[in-house]
């Protein structure tokens, strides 16, 4: 059964129901950007508010979070999370990572968090966290964390759950998407090989960032994106990643082809 609402989408077959929760939908600086008096940053539609971009991603009695950036705290507790079993990394920029101190209340109540990441980006976490990844004179109430290094071309177990890493170029930086199952999460993208395309092709729901209208030398812009979206062939598409310069939420949303929309913070939805 598939059932096409405004915001929510249901897909039921004989598999695990994925609930995806859009945890930020915003770009590094968020929106509002401090002391901006741009119109979209004064904007009282709820929706134009933007946390720094992840996603919280569960079935079953599993809770996967991807990137932890500069407001993962006030995420998980807005979202109500009390236990994850892992973080997945999409690369090492400050607003993908630099909330990672934040999982000690979750390495108190359960011991060491899962870690999921390209090589690299597991050195930028040891380099900038060098106290948590420590073997010796660790400092008290440190978390520990468990490294699980994701590479290109190599599905990877989350759980039952079997994960297909999608590589791309944010500029010149690699890094990397997911696809659950029938749903593919791709941010920061610049370029994406059809090879990789392939792989997320008439998938369900995608997830794809578009920064703004303007293009821009490391991240799709809407008109990219919307060319993306339609290689893939998704049934549903949602734009993340939006920085105050693509509109309001309102004005930008109705100008979308009809399976297009953007997504905001604490969205949900079920594939």
């Amino acid at each position: 059964m598939y059932s096409k609402q405004k915001n929510k989408l249901i897909f039921v077959q004989n598999q695990k129901l994925l609930k995806i929760t859009f945890l930020g939908t915003g770009t590094s600086q968020g929106i509002p950007v401090i002391g901006s008096d741009h119109p979209v940053c004064l904007s009282k539609d709820s929706r134009d508010k933007r946390l720094r971009v992840s996603i919280l991603v569960e079935w079953s009695d599993y809770t996967y979070v991807v990137d932890c950036g500069p407001d993962f705290r006030y995420q998980m507790l807005r979202a109500g999370v009390k236990r994850i079993d892992g973080i997945l990394f999409t690369h090492e920029h400050s607003d993908h990572i630099v909330g990672f101190d934040d999982i000690r209340p979750f390495y108190f109540r359960q011991g060491d968090i899962p870690v999921y990441a390209h090589k690299r980006v597991v050195k930028s976490l040891k380099k900038r966290f060098e106290y948590v990844f420590a073997k010796k004179n660790r400092y008290p109430g440190a978390p520990e964390v468990k490294t699980h290094r994701i590479k290109k071309n190599v599905p990877f177990k989350l759980k039952d759950l079997s994960v297909i890493p999608i590589n791309g170029k944010h500029a010149n930086l690699q890094v990397f998407g997911f696809r659950f199952k029938e749903f593919a999460y791709l941010t920061d993208m610049k370029t994406v090989s059809n090879k990789e395309i392939e792989k997320i092709k008439h998938v369900k729901v995608l997830v794809i960032n578009a920064l703004r209208i303007k293009p821009h030398q490391s991240h799709f812009n809407l008109e990219e994106a919307l060319d993306f979206i339609e290689k893939v062939k998704p049934k549903k598409a949602y734009l993340t990643h939006i920085s105050h310069m693509l509109g309001f939420h309102e004005d930008v949303e109705k100008s979308l082809p009809e399976n297009v929309f953007l997504a905001y913070d604490q969205l949900q939805i079920t594939v």
